[in-house]
């Protein structure tokens, strides 16, 4: 129930690798962690914890490379250039990435959920404030959302648009409109390498605009890690198939 495709993508100016999980049901684009890849939530047991929705038909998980995330931590990159990668991967999602998943599924229109972990978690809440046209929900799971660590106090606009946290508070019209019909999802952990507070500052920018959303926290006895988001990804995904 796995097919993989890679296609150079001239946004990204490299091969991007996408990978798909089931035949059937609501469509799922998963992000990795910061340096992972397409196949990361094979490999760290998220397909094999969601399988029972996947068997049953109600979820169809695609995963992408981690190109922007890469960029982020891998160092010997300028700011300016991660800033530019991160605006670039978010248009390759949509117009690259979208369009592949809308074909796999045989419909021009359906809708498609985001979800990830850490870094992940911010590539799928972007992704939905930013196109709310083709995305109906957001899973942001032990997310970290604002990247602003890495500008070394400059400001750079491509930046503020690739942000939710920052270009949230100034969104208006009719992006805006349709982004207060869908759901975003933040649980957390509290333990080990977590920051909560992260969820909650990301949630209040959201609420303070009207969109909807839900911060759940899960206690001290979950920590920044796969055995956490193995753990959260299939309780949510049943909310949606």
């Amino acid at each position: 129930m796995k097919d993989s495709v890679v296609w150079f993508s001239e946004r990204l100016e490299r091969d991007l690798r996408v990978s798909r999980w089931g035949h059937w049901g609501t469509p799922v684009l998963l992000f990795p962690t910061a340096g992972g890849d397409a196949d990361e939530v094979e490999r760290m047991g998220i397909i094999a914890a969601v399988w029972p929705l996947i068997e049953a038909g109600r979820v169809k998980l695609y995963s992408v490379d981690s190109v922007a995330g890469r960029a982020w931590i891998e160092g010997g990159h300028s700011t300016e250039y991660c800033c530019l990668l991160q605006n670039r991967f978010d248009e390759c999602m949509y117009r690259e990435v979208v369009p592949h998943i809308r074909r796999d599924c045989r419909s021009e229109t359906v809708e498609i959920v985001t979800a990830g972990a850490s870094l992940g978690a911010f590539n799928a809440v972007a992704s939905m404030c930013r196109h709310p046209d083709v995305f109906r929900a957001a899973i942001g799971m032990s997310g970290t959302y604002d990247l602003s660590k890495y500008l070394e106090g400059r400001f750079i606009q491509d930046f503020y648009y690739a942000s939710p946290l920052h270009f949230l508070p100034g969104l208006d019209g009719p992006v805006l409109e349709q982004l207060r019909q869908r759901l975003v999802l933040l649980p957390s952990g509290e333990g080990d390498y977590e920051d909560i507070g992260e969820s909650w500052r990301m949630a209040s920018v959201l609420g303070k605009k009207g969109v909807p959303n839900r911060v759940d926290p899960w206690g001290a006895q979950w920590r920044h890690d796969w055995v956490t988001w193995r753990a959260m990804l299939p309780q949510y995904l049943d909310e949606f198939a």
